[in-house]
């Protein structure tokens, strides 16, 4: 089984995380922001990666940013060395009025391009800079390279939350298995 548990305590944040890579998407999420806790749900869900996940903090920025290492150090540690997996992952999820496309290489090389397309400050309990963050920060504790884009919509709600989902998908695709491969999926002979 592909799974890994971490624990995080600062003076800021105390976080606790477990990740089942094939697991079937259960979860148990309580980080005290709503839009979060939803969020994250969703990215479980549409993995299929099990998450538990309970955090308190002072400030939702903390919070966001520290969850975001925390699960993206978890599920880079329940992937090992890589090896086997498929690597890559893209694709484009629609949300009523939303689309957005996300690609991901887990590649352990941190970067991180994304296009939230958001005309708000806030959505829901979270600042919009505050889910960027929380992006950069899952590509940089992975570490891997995410693309995040949203293609359209009117709906800031369904924008990020159909970006979520594309994430969660396109993670799917590239922590699977690949099952004509035994080795890392690299032709330098380490990523």
């Amino acid at each position: 089984m592909r799974t890994s548990t971490f624990e995080r305590k600062t003076s800021e944040t105390e976080i606790t995380t477990s990740v089942n890579l094939d697991g079937s998407g259960k979860s148990n999420v309580s980080t005290g922001i709503k839009y979060l806790d939803h969020m994250l749900t969703s990215l479980s869900t549409h993995s299929l990666i099990d998450i538990d996940l309970q955090a308190k903090g002072d400030l939702i920025h903390h919070i966001a940013e520290d969850v975001a290492l925390c699960l993206g150090k978890c599920i880079g540690d329940a992937l090992g060395d890589r090896s086997g997996i498929m690597r890559f992952g893209s694709i484009s999820i629609p949300m009523d009025d939303a689309l957005s496309s996300a690609s991901v290489d887990l590649v352990k090389r941190p970067y991180a391009v994304i296009d939230l397309q958001m005309s708000e400050q806030t959505i829901e309990d979270m600042a919009t800079e505050d889910v960027l963050h929380f992006f950069q920060s899952l590509a940089t504790s992975l570490p891997a390279n995410i693309h995040l884009r949203v293609e359209y919509g009117e709906n800031q709600h369904h924008k990020v939350e159909s970006l979520f989902k594309a994430l969660a998908v396109s993670l799917r695709q590239a922590i699977s298995n690949d099952p004509r491969r035994d080795s890392l999926p690299t032709s330098k002979g380490l990523i």
